[in-house]
C-alpha cells in the first residue's frame, strides 16, 4: 500500500501543484507528486502524514483523503495500490524542500502539467476535480489564504480554481451573509489603490457552507 499527497497552492494567478523529480528509471527526469510505501506499523493517513512531512517539509496543513488508485500495473516495480490524499497550503511564507533521493523540487501549474510518472497526472486532475467541488459547499477556502486577506483576493481564489468570473458585488454580499469572515479591523497600505480592509476566517476548521 502506498500513499501520494497532491500539495495544491494558489500562486502567480494559478492553481499549482508541487511536483518532485525523479531519478530512479524508468521514471529518471519525470514527476510525480511526494508519496511513497505505508509502513507495516502505521495507518494509512499517518502515512500520508508522514510522507507529507519527510518529502516536503509541510506539517500542520489540510489534508484529505481522496480517492484509492489500484489499476493492476499503475507501478511497474510491482503490485502497488495507492490510497491518495490532497493537501493545501495558502502560498505565502512556503519553503520548497524535498530529500535526496529526488532530483528536484517545484511547483508546476495543474493545467499545465509535466511528463508525470506512475499514474500521477489521473491523481492530480482527481485532486483538482475535488477541490472544485468542495469549495461550492464548504469553507475549504481557508485553507489556500494566509491569516489575513481582502475579499478580492478571496474571490480571485476561488475565479482561478473554478475557472469563471463573478459578480464583485453579489460575491460579497454572500460572503459576509455568510459569516464566513470577519474583519480585522486593519487595513492593507501603500499599494496603487486605495487601503483595502483585511478579513479573517470565523472557522479554521471543515463546515458546511453553501457558497456557490
Amino acid at each position: 500500500i502506498a500513499s501520494d499527497v497532491v500539495i495544491l497552492t494558489v500562486r502567480d494567478g494559478a492553481l499549482q501543484v508541487l511536483c518532485i523529480q525523479m531519478q530512479k528509471t524508468p521514471f529518471t527526469g519525470k514527476w510525480a507528486v511526494p508519496g511513497g510505501l505505508v509502513r507495516p506499523n502505521e495507518s494509512v493517513d499517518h502515512g500520508a502524514h508522514r510522507l507529507l512531512a519527510e518529502k516536503a517539509g509541510l506539517h500542520n496543513v489540510y489534508l484529505e483523503q481522496l480517492y484509492t488508485f489500484g489499476k493492476v500495473h499503475r507501478d511497474p516495480f510491482g503490485r502497488v495500490v495507492s490510497v491518495a490524499y490532497f493537501a493545501l497550503v495558502p502560498s505565502d511564507h512556503l519553503q520548497l524542500r524535498t530529500t535526496k533521493e529526488y532530483a528536484g523540487v517545484r511547483w508546476f501549474p495543474v493545467r499545465k502539467l509535466p511528463a508525470m510518472a506512475y499514474d500521477h497526472a489521473e491523481i492530480v486532475r482527481t485532486a483538482v476535480q475535488r477541490l472544485q467541488a468542495k469549495l461550492g459547499y464548504t469553507n475549504i477556502v481557508f485553507s489556500l489564504l494566509p491569516k489575513a486577506f481582502t475579499l478580492s483576493e478571496l474571490q480571485n481564489v476561488y475565479e482561478i480554481i473554478i475557472g469563471q468570473s463573478f459578480d464583485k458585488r453579489n460575491f460579497r454580499k454572500k460572503v459576509l451573509g455568510l459569516k464566513l469572515v470577519r474583519p480585522t479591523g486593519e487595513k492593507r497600505v501603500g499599494e496603487a489603490n486605495r487601503p483595502a480592509q483585511l478579513f479573517s476566517f470565523t472557522h479554521h476548521s471543515i463546515a458546511r457552507v453553501d457558497i456557490l
